[in-house]
């Protein structure tokens, strides 16, 4: 199966030269999403992160799934004082589909309001 290079009409426009998503087979792999653009982009890293992980459940409802197939999420994070909330925000949006994952901290995103971007990989 050829790869398809996909955009959803649910998610901004691409800023730069990539496509939201590739499917490949049964496996979506998201380009990088933050909360730049929503009304979560100067909140906290846990506003931030639930404005993503809606982002992430609309593209896997477009496709027929829901976050339960999430396989790997990797986060970017441009701080770690609040890890205790965004572990909540994690624990509450996996349930007990907990996927694999990376947490790497970072100097900063493209907007100094950015305090998280997250890649994820859906099987679909």
């Amino acid at each position: 199966m050829p790869l398809q290079r996909k955009n959803y009409s649910s998610l901004a426009e691409p800023v730069g030269p990539y496509v939201h998503a590739v499917k490949h087979n049964n496996t979506i792999y998201l380009s990088g999403l933050t909360a730049f653009g929503t009304k979560a982009q100067s909140g906290h890293i846990e506003e931030q992160a639930e404005s993503i992980f809606r982002q992430i459940e609309d593209v896997a409802k477009s496709e027929g799934v829901d976050l339960e197939n999430l396989i790997k999420v990797t986060i970017f994070v441009t701080e770690l004082s609040r890890m205790t909330e965004l572990r909540k925000v994690l624990f509450d949006v996996y349930g007990d589909y907990l996927p694999a994952s990376s947490l790497i901290k970072v100097e900063e995103l493209f907007s100094q309001d950015l305090k998280i971007e997250i890649e994820a990989t859906l099987a679909v």
